[in-house]
């Protein structure tokens, strides 16, 4: 199994198909509007606007699992990160992250690597194969060396 074996509804609430995106780099975030870590929306756009790195997509998912920090709706939150950070990276419908309920694709993520996320902006990184190479903190900022590294190889 890998991410190309996953369909989800983006925030628009339109299919989307992760094997649209063989043979490009994916960084995969759950997201939050009300987090200490929510400024990392801006650098996430910085990074997915960078024109100097490319095939790469940044694919965000919003979560209301961890501090109820995004109780909105998927059009609520489309409007803010419009709003405060001019993203234009795809986001996907909300979804939860952890337990039974948890979407397909983050049960896939936690159980390949043998990681719980902890809290909001914990990335995923997958290769342009479709499978996932590690994980990162929130704490691991979008612009660190060690995402910018990893994207440049």
């Amino acid at each position: 199994m890998n991410l190309y074996d996953f369909k989800v509804k983006d925030i628009s609430g339109k299919d989307f198909d992760f094997s649209s995106l063989k043979g490009k780099k994916v960084i995969i975030v759950n997201t939050a509007s009300a987090c200490g870590f929510t400024p990392q929306f801006g650098e996430l756009e910085e990074l997915y606007k960078n024109k100097e790195l490319n095939n790469f997509e940044i694919i965000g998912f919003p979560s209301n699992d961890f501090g109820a920090q995004d109780p909105g709706s998927d059009d609520e939150i489309a409007t803010f990160c419009q709003k405060n950070y001019g993203v234009t990276f795809p986001m996907m419908s909300k979804v939860i992250v952890l337990g039974e309920q948890a979407s397909p694709v983050y049960k896939w993520m936690q159980s390949d690597l043998g990681v719980e996320v902890k809290w909001n902006f914990h990335k995923f990184l997958v290769d342009e194969n479709g499978n996932l190479v590690k994980d990162l903190s929130s704490r691991v900022g979008p612009l660190s060396d060690e995402v910018l590294n990893w994207l440049e190889k």
